[in-house]
């Protein structure tokens, strides 16, 4: 499992991918942070805060992630090289676990630049460390979380089809589903009675939350249960090809 692991994590350095999702996360981010002006802007405000990198950094995974992981089982599938991975001596949840792994270890290495900001914050601060790091580091480990579960359902797209660009787009919608689509279900009047569940159900609620500061059981159930179950269910998908 683990030499499966690194291969899969090399392949994404061995090209231009891996340093594509590195630039693009940071440009991006970086542009909101530093040089869009606005109310969210450090700069602009004198407030030593990150709240528009967290803010942002959700709806750029959204795209990037299911980019990332869209070829992991979709690729070999369409090459033919999915049957050499089955005869590893491996089980189905191993080979899911390892894909999982790598592609997850490729956005945490994106995801900790998001320090270089919080030190630029820090030390710029007039005084020095005037910044929330209560609030930062709930939003750095909600944010993590929250791409943990993106990742999942990137995998889990990329298994049931050959199609890299149907892999994307049903990993997007996914996502997008999680994040915020149950926000807007909770929101119709007909679910009004039971809303707070509707909300409980959805990423943004769970991450909001965590980004407070302070890290609630609760969210961590919901974000390791979204995580396992979509594990399951691409175990189930790729153990279906025996029957």
């Amino acid at each position: 499992m683990l030499a499966l692991l690194i291969k899969e994590f090399r392949t994404f350095f061995s090209s231009l991918t891996g340093y594509l999702i590195l630039s693009v996360y940071l440009i991006a981010t970086g542009l909101f942070v530093w040089v869009f002006p606005g109310s969210t802007n450090p700069l602009d405000t004198g407030y030593a805060n990150l709240d528009v990198l967290f803010e942002m950094s959700p709806w750029i995974y959204l795209f990037l992630i299911p980019a990332v992981c869209m070829r992991l089982f979709a690729d070999e599938k369409k090459q033919g090289t999915i049957e050499l991975v089955y005869t590893r001596p491996l089980k189905e949840m191993e080979i899911v676990l390892a894909k999982y792994f790598a592609a997850l270890l490729v956005i945490s290495v994106s995801l900790l630049f998001c320090l270089i900001y919080y030190f630029s914050i820090y030390y710029l601060g007039n005084p020095v460390g005037s910044i929330d790091s209560g609030a930062f580091w709930g939003s750095f480990i909600g944010l993590f979380l929250l791409a943990a579960v993106y990742v999942v359902i990137g995998v889990f797209s990329s298994s049931v089809t050959d199609n890299q660009i149907v892999a994307f787009l049903l990993a997007l919608i996914l996502c997008f589903l999680f994040y915020t689509g149950f926000d807007y279900l909770a929101d119709l009047i007909i679910f009004r009675s039971v809303q707070s569940d509707i909300y409980n159900l959805g990423i943004q609620e769970h991450y909001k939350s965590i980004s407070r500061g302070v890290v609630d059981s609760r969210d961590l159930v919901y974000f390791i249960g979204v995580i396992v179950a979509f594990l399951l269910i691409t175990k189930t998908v790729l153990k279906s090809r025996k029957w």
